[in-house]
């Protein structure tokens, strides 16, 4: 069973420890995704339709709203992965023009060598994570660091995103979509079939799939499956809502089908998240 070892989640986004030793699911994110190797075996990542190799010289790379799943062989040793999942508004504050992190094309490749200095900053920020659980500081600080250095290496950082007319014309979405992602967001919980929502677009269960996809990359089932992994792990880390009463909420007809949703989403139950997540703030109360 893959293990959360330590999540941190802020403006920045969230940065998770994850100890892993099963498959998830084809998902996307909202966020700029990156992933780097901390200890134990070699391991890879579908990204789209290819293969992407995380290893002690390697990070994956994964844009926004770009359909990936982890192959984790069952007879392999476990992997752990420092999965950095990046608010674009956050990047922004760092360079103006880092805003195109939160669409197609930031990262040129899906996978590349990292630098030496990539290598001891993610050490560094996992370490810290682990043994100073509420350095909360100093945890953004370092992530900042990473970030640039990665940036830096993997992506034309002078330049990208300063075409107005090209983000402009990459940004467009069908006015019908934006209705049905408006939908989405606001009660995920109440959509039972992707047929319905391509019937109030006025479009044919085909048209829409095809539309739809045309305007985010993604197709409407994994984009309704990433709003509703998202505001899980809100409501997870935010509040002390059931989790019967969070999978009541997102629509699903058990607690035992949320959280499986979860696990492939994710990589770990919804319980294990949120108690990895609250391990700083126990921390506080065993000081001596």
């Amino acid at each position: 069973m893959s293990d959360a070892l330590r999540i941190k989640n802020g403006p920045f986004g969230r940065v998770a420890l994850l100890d892993m030793d099963r498959s998830l699911v084809r998902h996307a994110h909202p966020h700029c995704h990156v992933l780097l190797k901390i200890d134990g075996a070699d391991t890879s990542f579908l990204v789209g339709d290819s293969v992407a190799h995380l290893t002690d010289e390697s990070a994956v790379l994964i844009n926004a709203w770009t359909p990936h799943a982890y192959v984790h062989r069952p007879d392999a040793p476990r992997t752990i992965i420092l999965a950095l999942y990046i608010e674009p508004s956050w990047l922004t504050m760092l360079r103006h023009n880092w805003a195109a992190s939160g669409g197609a094309g930031f990262f040129g490749r899906i996978s590349d060598a990292i630098t030496p200095r990539i290598r001891k900053q993610a050490l560094e920020l996992a370490s810290s994570m682990v043994h100073a659980p509420t350095a909360e500081v100093d945890h953004e600080e370092q992530l900042s660091a990473l970030m640039i250095a990665v940036i830096e290496r993997f992506t034309e950082w002078r330049t990208v995103g300063d075409h107005l007319r090209n983000a402009a014309r990459t940004q467009c979405i069908d006015r019908r979509v934006s209705t049905a992602i408006a939908e989405m967001r606001s009660n995920p919980g109440s959509i039972d079939g992707i047929d319905r929502l391509a019937a109030s677009s006025g479009m044919s269960r085909a048209n829409f799939f095809r539309v739809f996809e045309n305007s985010t990359g993604v197709t409407p089932r994994v984009f309704l499956n990433a709003i509703r992994l998202e505001q899980a792990i809100s409501a997870t880390l935010s509040t002390d809502v059931s989790f019967g009463a969070l999978s009541d909420r997102l629509g699903f007809s058990t607690q035992a089908h949320f959280t499986r949703f979860f696990r492939d989403n994710a990589g770990v139950t919804p319980s294990n998240f949120r108690a990895t997540s609250r391990l700083g703030d126990l921390s506080q109360f065993l000081r001596i």
